[in-house]
Formats: structure tokens, sequence, C-alpha cells
């Protein structure tokens, strides 16, 4: 693996080097903002080692070819695919016991969607939930998303199998890459954050983040309010 720190210069040289200055601003500003701008670099650097790390994994279990519905009728995993050899799932938090869907899920999933036709030139996507696709597609509809592929999932399979239902019927959010390698389908990578692994303070959540609503919120004086959540509807 490269070791970046060993072939570029460090971090706190290209910091201090950087000339963007803001009108107005303070030695003060400046100099804590060259300190920032050292940590940001080294963040985006590290952001890089990681995923080198994961595109570095040894071939993963293989898979069933599970089942779903679509929007042109059934299909399976390998018809998820289409011409592409990797595959990104997420495991949408809709099932047929919810009145609406997770409001977090559909913030998430709104983004996406406006991203969907960009990262199906790379790879293939697909939403997976447990409600009959009838419903899927009525608030796929409502919400605007033409270009996101939802998939029901009816027998539950890969939801069981890949943690997005639990034992006790809750459910849990996911993100999957499985793969298609000579004909051989098989899991590449998947989310693995969840409550045990997040620290005192912080919800749940996987880095790099998601969600373009929390890396825009971080980048402000006020940050993620921890008693704030996405709705699906803030009125007219």
């Amino acid at each position: 693996m490269l070791d970046i720190n060993k072939t570029l210069p460090s971090a706190r040289t290209l910091a201090e080097n950087c000339a963007v200055r803001i009108p107005g601003e303070s030695a003060g500003y400046r100099k804590a903002r060259t300190d920032l701008l050292a940590e940001e670099i080294e963040l985006r650097r590290h952001i890089e080692r990681v995923a080198e790390m994961r595109r570095a994994l040894p071939p993963g279990a293989e898979v069933k070819n599970y089942r779903f519905i679509g929007e042109n009728g059934p299909t399976d995993l390998q018809g998820l695919f289409g011409d592409k050899q990797s595959l990104v799932v997420y495991t949408y938090m809709f099932g047929p016991q919810r009145e609406k869907p997770c409001p977090m899920c559909t913030s998430l999933l709104s983004s996406w969607a406006g991203e969907a036709r960009d990262i199906m030139q790379n790879v293939a996507l697909a939403v997976t939930a447990r409600s009959p696709i009838e419903r899927l597609v009525a608030f796929k509809q409502q919400r605007g998303w033409r270009d996101l592929p939802l998939y029901s999932d009816p027998s539950e399979e890969l939801s069981r199998d890949f943690n997005a239902l639990g034992p006790n019927g809750e459910e849990w959010p996911g993100l999957h890459v499985f793969t298609r390698r000579d004909g051989t389908l098989r899991h590449f990578w998947s989310g693995e954050m969840d409550g045990s692994t997040s620290d005192p303070g912080q919800d749940p959540r996987g880095a790099p983040d998601l969600m373009p609503l929390w890396t825009v919120l971080d980048c402000t004086p006020e940050g993620r309010k921890p008693d704030w959540y996405p709705k699906l509807d803030y009125g007219r």
C-alpha cells in the first residue's frame, strides 16, 4: 500500500504555502485557519488511505441470487447489476409496518436522487425496501426521484442476511457493495458502524458520512444539532 506520508509534502507545508486570504481577516484568524487547513489536508489524505484499504479487501463471501420486484417486474441480484461489475445497494427503512418511511433515509436518498445517473455511469445502484413495489413507486413519484431505482424485497432474505431487519422486526439502514466477477456474485463491503462503534455524544454514523446534509452543516458555526433530524415535510 502506498504510504502517502512518505511521498507527499507535509500537510503543514501545504497549508502554510496556501495563498488564499479573506479581506479583513485578523492575524489570529489566519493562524487558526492555517492550523485548521493542515488538519483538513490530513483528513483528506486519511480518507484516501481508508479508500485504498477498502479497495484492497480480499474477495468477500459468495452470496445467493436474491429475488426482488422492481418497477418493471420480478428480477434478481444478478439483474440489478445490469452491464456493471459492481453494485451499490442501500437498504431503506420503509417496511410495510411503517405509515411513512424513515425521514433520515429519505433525506439521504433525496440527495442521491440527483446523483443517481452519475453514479450509474460507473457502478450499478439499487435501493431495496420491504414494502410492496407499488408503495415504493408511489412515494418515489411523490418525492420526484426520477432516476433512483427502487426494488421491493418481498422475501426479506436480503434484509435479514444483511442486518436491515432485526429479530423483533426492527429496521436498520445499510449500505452494501456487491461484485460480479466471472459470473460469481460476492459481497465486497458493507458499512459496519452502528451503536456499538459510536463515540460518546454522537449519533451512530459511518465515515465518511454519506449525507451531504451533515457535510454542509459541519462547515458552519452551529454544526450538527444533537436534537435535530430531517423531516419528511416542512410545510409550505
